[in-house]
């Protein structure tokens, strides 16, 4: 049986990798494991949102798909950050409390700049992934980079997060996700740096829209804008909006 070029756009949930989020669309859909499927843009598991599926022939034509532009809604955290840049990382707080009146103002991240790849990210270096030479201890003494835009940026709103509610938030959705992500080593590091915090203490959060070019990773982002800060920060929410069909 030959199988039609075909091209659908589902949401990934959250938790879930892009692989798995194809396989549920596969399974509600009644595919048989014969189709071809295959992904195009990768979404970390736990960011949601817009997901490219190519089927059958379609697969073949993976590439032209991967330049697409791209919006998102981001929740970025000031005062914590992680070596993962997101909620799936190893934890550190500032040593001082923080304040919105830090955040420097969004529009200096407009227009074109050189973005290194996350330690944690599927970039391979010599073949090898960088999240495997993380765990080994053996990145490279010059990160691979890449050329990025952001067109558009803005505030949406801003909020302060209380720790209980952090935790809470932080712990349930690390629970959704599967495989193996270092989530036990997470979760201790999350419960130690929690516990070690007044429980009236409140970090602020800031939600941004951002439209970008392809390859942007909204958490190093929001790293970059928490170190710009001079207190860390890391993206406490990243949602995929829109893909810029071309």
């Amino acid at each position: 049986m030959r199988i039609m070029k075909s091209k659908v756009i589902i949401t990934k949930q959250l938790g879930e990798t892009p692989l798995e989020a194809l396989e549920r669309f596969r399974a509600e859909h009644s595919y048989s494991k014969d189709v071809p499927m295959t992904y195009a843009g990768r979404l970390d598991p736990l960011a949601e949102g817009e997901l490219i599926i190519l089927i059958g022939d379609e697969c073949k034509n993976k590439e032209k798909y991967l330049g697409f532009d791209k919006e998102y809604e981001v929740e970025v955290l000031f005062g914590i950050s992680t070596d993962t840049h997101d909620v799936l990382g190893l934890a550190q707080v500032a040593p001082t409390q923080v304040t919105h009146a830090q955040v420097r103002p969004v529009q200096e991240y407009l227009g074109k700049f050189t973005q290194p790849y996350p330690a944690y990210s599927s970039k391979t270096v010599d073949g090898v992934q960088l999240h495997t030479l993380s765990r080994r201890n053996e990145l490279p003494e010059e990160m691979p980079s890449k050329e990025v835009e952001i067109y558009e940026i803005e505030i949406l709103g801003q909020e302060k997060i209380a720790v209980t509610d952090l935790k809470e938030r932080i712990m349930h959705n690390i629970a959704l996700v599967k495989g193996d992500f270092r989530q036990q080593e997470i979760i201790s590091r999350w419960n130690e740096v929690c516990a070690s915090l007044d429980s009236n203490q409140s970090f602020p959060v800031i939600k941004i829209r951002v439209k970008c070019s392809s390859g942007t990773y909204m958490r190093s982002l929001a790293d970059r804008m928490g170190k710009d800060a001079g207190v860390g920060g890391f993206a406490l929410g990243i949602k995929r909006t829109k893909i810029y069909r071309k």
